[in-house]
């Protein structure tokens, strides 16, 4: 009879382990995600916010900020639910195109023993703009465009 106590109390171990890496692999698996997913929405927003005419005017890229925060949090919105996310832009500056953009989640909290944890995970993410395109060549005879 001692023995088969010793087996559910193995067996009631094993069972709380399971749900504890159940909960650490739930937050780090969204921590990634969504991290991807602001580096890739930044990354699309600001392409979507680039001014084409002072572009085509200039050669230099600029942005328009109140478009890119506009873009920003419609992409994100299409992807996540918004009320469990706060986003904060930072040092948005449209020439040359700068942004920062921190997203903090928050998680549920869990209870464990009248000791109430939550998790709330921040993301920051700092993203420039560049053109690789066509350089003015100053060693060319005629004044042509390379590659860089």
């Amino acid at each position: 009879m001692r023995e088969s106590y010793w087996g559910y109390w193995i067996i009631l171990l094993g069972i709380f382990v399971i749900v504890i890496l159940m909960l650490v692999s739930n937050v780090t698996t969204t921590n990634t995600q969504d991290y991807y997913l602001i580096k890739e929405v930044t990354e699309a927003s600001m392409v979507d916010a680039v001014d084409l005419g002072y572009y085509r005017t200039t050669g230099e890229l600029k942005i328009n900020s109140d478009k890119f925060v506009e873009s920003f949090l419609r992409r994100f919105a299409e992807n996540v639910e918004l009320n469990t996310y706060q986003i904060d832009f930072y040092g948005i500056y449209e020439a040359p195109p700068k942004v920062s953009v921190k997203v903090t989640t928050k998680s549920a909290t869990y209870n464990v023993a009248s000791d109430s944890t939550s998790f709330d995970i921040t993301n920051r993410v700092d993203a420039i703009l560049e053109l690789n395109g066509v350089v003015e060549s100053s060693d060319s005879q005629d004044n042509n465009l390379s590659p860089r």
